[in-house]
C-alpha cells in the first residue's frame, strides 16, 4: 500500500512531465486526504507523456477502449479514462503538491460505473466529501 509521499515520488520519478500526467483511480482520494493509502497508481497521460509511457512498456487495450501501459512499481498509464479522452479528464483536474489529480466527481462517477464491492466504501466517502464541500473538487 502506498501513502501520498510514495505516490507523488513514483509520479515524479517517471520523468514524464507533471503537466501531461493526471492521477486518477483512488489517487485523488489520497491526495485530498480521504484515504490514507492506495494499492496502485493509475495515471492518464497525454502528448509527450503518453509517448514516453508507451516507450517504457507495451501498450494494450484497456477495459473501456483506452490504451494502457503497465509499468514497474504498480503504475498503470492510460491514454484516456474509461472511454473519456485524456483532454476531457485534464479539464477537470486540480493540483495537489504539484501533481495534477482528477476531480472527486470524476472518481465517484467511475466507481459508480464499476460498482465493485471494494469501491462501495469509497463511494460513501466520496459522496460525503462532495456533499460537505458544497463545491467542486475539480
Amino acid at each position: 500500500m502506498l501513502d501520498w509521499d510514495e505516490v507523488r515520488a513514483r509520479i515524479v520519478a517517471l520523468g514524464m512531465g507533471l503537466d501531461d500526467v493526471i492521477l486518477m483511480g483512488s489517487g485523488p482520494m489520497l491526495a485530498h486526504g480521504l484515504v490514507d493509502r492506495i494499492g496502485d497508481v493509475d495515471l492518464v497521460a497525454r502528448g509527450a507523456a503518453w509517448r514516453h509511457a508507451a516507450l517504457c512498456g507495451s501498450s494494450e487495450a484497456g477495459a473501456r477502449g483506452d490504451q494502457v501501459v503497465r509499468l514497474h512499481g504498480s503504475v498503470e498509464v492510460f491514454s484516456g479514462w474509461f472511454g473519456r479522452p485524456a483532454d476531457e479528464v485534464f479539464a477537470t483536474a486540480s493540483r495537489v503538491d504539484g501533481i495534477l489529480v482528477g476531480s472527486l466527481e470524476e472518481v465517484l462517477a467511475f466507481k459508480l460505473v464499476l460498482g465493485r464491492p471494494k469501491d462501495l466504501p469509497h463511494i460513501a466517502i466520496l459522496r460525503e466529501a462532495i456533499r460537505r464541500s458544497g463545491t467542486s473538487f475539480s
